[in-house]
């Protein structure tokens, strides 16, 4: 397992149909977001060098002789001036993360030029993560170093060149925040619909239900149908998607949900092209064929109905914001 937990089922939707990554991967009320802020107070002479700006890909620099602490270390190197990010919520950022002990970059979102999202607090990131950014302004940028029990524990990766006595430093851009509960203003219906799609039942703001009719005939390509449109910024390609979902096959079976699983998810519009030039806030049918529907459901179309909450570009884009 990675240092997160991917959403099984937008992975097997989406990630697979598209052969790319999904990187799962959220404050009570509303969207919210923010950007960087001010310089925060002086880091600790222990704690590896961070060079560069919110926004940008940074530089880890160790000093000669110093030693990984057995403790875990963490700092606030800027501060932002947006929310503060609260146990449950869907966490949106940029990060970078480096082996102490070979100095070796892991991985990071700034080369993707693509900001990841993961819920925060709650055991789905590594227990490192959840201590220490819960509690940290929208905005900000925070460098950590995780002894191995707030990381990979005694297993390590070996796939990421990690290894169970090895130590990680991260520093993270945190972009936004969206609570379980977020939420927009609701969409406007649209009046006339194509016929023969399946049936979308459901106020904004809870879970729609999907009801296929009997032979209803099933896509042959990929469709999305805006059922009712937000008055948001259109979904650009390269953001990162925040949105509620729930997914059945052609054959009437649920498939997955994020409705009272835990809250929104962060969904790439690189696996998700069929939403670009949507509104953010609009609700969106997509009927899936079986050969874009993938795994479990490779053998049946699927219809899924997102709501699109929120939509946010890198942390560099939303500082320039």
């Amino acid at each position: 397992m990675g240092w997160f937990s991917p959403d099984p089922v937008l992975e097997v939707i989406f990630v697979r149909r598209f052969a790319a990554v999904l990187l799962a991967p959220i404050l009570v009320g509303g969207l919210l977001s923010g950007c960087g802020g001010s310089t925060g107070p002086a880091v600790d002479k222990s704690l590896p060098t961070v060079t560069g700006h919110y926004g940008d890909k940074p530089k880890i620099t160790i000093a000669k002789g110093v030693k990984a602490s057995k403790t875990l270390q963490s700092t606030v190197l800027t501060k932002g001036k947006g929310p503060t990010v609260r146990k449950g919520d869907l966490l949106v950022a940029d990060y970078l993360g480096s082996n102490y002990r070979t100095r070796k970059v892991f991985d990071n979102s700034y080369d993707r030029k693509a900001p990841s999202a993961f819920p925060i607090g709650v055991g789905k990131v590594v227990t490192g993560w959840d201590k220490t950014l819960v509690g940290v302004n929208v905005g900000s940028r925070v460098l950590m170093v995780l002894p191995p029990k707030y990381g990979y524990g005694k297993a390590g990766n070996t796939q990421a060149g990690i290894k169970g006595t090895d130590s990680l430093i991260f520093v993270v851009d945190v972009i936004a925040a969206y609570g379980p509960n977020a939420t927009l203003p609701a969409p406007k219906p649209v009046a006339s619909l194509p016929k023969g799609l399946p049936t979308v039942t459901g106020a904004w703001g809870v879970e729609p239900k999907v009801t296929l009719a009997k032979g209803t005939v099933p896509p042959k390509a990929p469709v999305a149908t805006v059922l009712a449109t937000g008055t948001g910024p259109k979904v650009l390609m390269g953001h990162l998607l925040v949105v509620q979902y729930t997914a059945v096959s052609w054959e009437g079976k649920a498939l997955g949900k994020t409705w009272g699983t835990g809250g929104p998810q962060g969904l790439p519009t690189s696996v998700s092209d069929l939403l670009v030039g949507e509104p953010v806030g609009s609700r969106v049918l997509l009927d899936l064929p079986p050969q874009q529907a993938g795994g479990d459901a490779k053998k049946e179309s699927v219809a899924v109905v997102i709501d699109i909450l929120g939509q946010n570009g890198t942390a560099k884009e939303e500082s320039a914001s």
